[in-house]
């Protein structure tokens, strides 16, 4: 064999061998995570299903997330940056093999007499200085990863492709968590809509009773515009919450990649109730929630960066090979006396690059500092969303025990007040305002049946969604 090449050999070798890994080794910062939450809850670790919506048992529900899931543009959009995360592992794993090549030069020179003629012995005649270079060869590049650059780069290219897949599972979560709430919404404006409509033919028929009252001589004048009053303050209301649904409607459409003028949902003012949602401990946030897994994957990124900056003060090894065949002319460009081959190491130590390879050092630290204080700060957020969802189901608990006893005592004022005015001891005021409380306490007790399942997505969704 070559000497050369024997020399090469054992160069790619002992290379190999001493080679090490520079940079530091990720190490999860930690966290003191408190024991449990502020808000009273249970600290079990129930396992909920994947589909954490199903809890819910509602049909058009799962339909509509699954719909979502198939067809919303943002979700499609996270999920073309996963694979284009994975591509790009797959172009830093390149570096890990060598680089062949073919070339194909085909070259017209004409040399200057006066400078050939010059290297020629007096009297010699100057040969042809117009000619035509032929060259076909294959070329070989290969660097060792002597301080595990490349390995650093594969490192964090898949680290951002595991930070990729964690977000398109945040971002699946939070979809589905707004096709839920957007659900319960309109659900909730179904629920007011039939009170008012109710509301709005009970008052049509007060509206004719004072009518006929004033004209028997009964009722004045002013409890028959009262009463009027009081029906197109209620269609006032119908116009507000058919306006409110609509919208809910519309961001479902969009949600599920639908177009708003052909999507709808039929109306339905049943309500579910909220389902029992164990919190578990805070801990367990870590692993359960999708953001904070991509967090952590963008630190891991950021960390090994930090080795690629600091390879690049090392000497890197190439060998670089090539072989193939040269000719003046065309003739015999595939004789064999015509091959060219060319092998060896190379080895290139940076020595002074005005400081760019400092800063690019310094710069990759300071993403790790950032990166690191992302993840801590989506720690904190994702607490402080797990006890704002606990408070908020809790209060609204005890806000629909509130109205809902406030509903009976107000349903039990209009009766009174109407068997008052019947018998003439109190003006119609008081039975107006009597069925006004009525209406606004049934229109508030609905909203709060919503806006606890919606705390209760919230609060799913808080918890990283389903698991196991």
């Amino acid at each position: 064999m070559h000497p050369l090449i024997c020399s090469t050999s054992a160069a790619i070798v002992l290379t190999s061998l001493i080679g090490c890994t520079v940079g530091p080794a990720f190490k999860l910062p930690e966290i003191q995570m408190p024991g449990r939450y502020k808000q009273k809850a249970s600290t079990s670790d129930i396992p909920a299903p994947g589909e954490w919506w199903t809890l819910y048992r509602s049909s058009q529900l799962s339909r509509l997330v699954g719909q979502a899931l198939d067809n919303n543009q943002d979700l499609r959009a996270a999920l073309a940056r996963v694979e284009t995360s994975r591509a790009l592992v797959g172009v830093k794993r390149a570096d890990w093999f060598p680089q062949l090549s073919a070339g194909n030069n085909s070259v017209y020179e004409r040399l200057s007499e006066s400078s050939f003629a010059a290297n020629l012995p007096p009297g010699i005649p100057i040969p042809e200085v117009a000619r035509e270079r032929y060259r076909t060869a294959f070329e070989l590049d290969y660097e060792v990863d002597l301080w595990g650059k490349v390995r650093r780069s594969v490192e964090s290219a898949r680290a951002s492709e595991r930070s990729a897949m964690e977000k398109l599972s945040a971002q699946r979560l939070s979809i589905a968590s707004e096709v839920a709430r957007n659900f319960f919404v309109l659900r909730s404006h179904d629920a007011q809509l039939q009170i008012i409509r109710e509301t709005i033919s009970l008052r049509q028929e007060a509206v004719s009773l004072q009518d006929s009252r004033f004209k028997g001589g009964l009722a004045n004048e002013m409890d028959v515009a009262r009463a009027k009053t009081e029906l197109e303050l209620a269609r006032n209301d119908l116009a507000i919450l058919e306006r409110q649904r609509g919208a809910a409607e519309h961001a479902l459409a969009v949600l599920c990649g639908q177009m708003p003028s052909t999507f709808s949902v039929g109306a339905d003012r049943a309500l579910p109730s909220p389902p029992s949602i164990p919190a578990g401990l805070p801990s367990e946030l870590l692993q359960r929630r999708p953001d904070i897994r991509a967090a952590e994957q963008d630190l891991r990124t950021a960390n090994a960066n930090i080795g690629v900056a600091q390879a690049e003060f090392y000497p890197s090894f190439k060998l670089t090979s090539a072989a193939g065949f040269e000719t003046i002319g065309t003739d015999m460009f595939f004789d064999w006396s015509n091959r060219i081959i060319s092998i060896g190491p190379s080895i290139t130590t940076p020595l002074f690059t005005g400081g760019r390879l400092k800063g690019n050092l310094a710069a990759s630290k300071s993403r790790y500092e950032e990166s690191l204080a992302g993840y801590k700060q989506t720690i904190l957020l994702a607490l402080h969303e797990v006890e704002d969802s606990l408070l908020e189901l809790s209060t609204y608990s005890k806000q629909r025990a509130a109205v809902a006893a406030a509903l009976a005592a107000s349903q039990d004022t209009s009766r009174l007040a109407r068997l008052r005015y019947d018998k003439g001891l109190a003006s119609y005021f008081e039975v107006v305002d009597a069925d006004r409380t009525v209406l606004n306490t049934r229109l508030s007790l609905a909203r709060i049946d919503g806006e606890r399942l919606v705390s209760s997505v919230v609060l799913l969704k808080a918890l990283g969604g389903g698991w196991k």
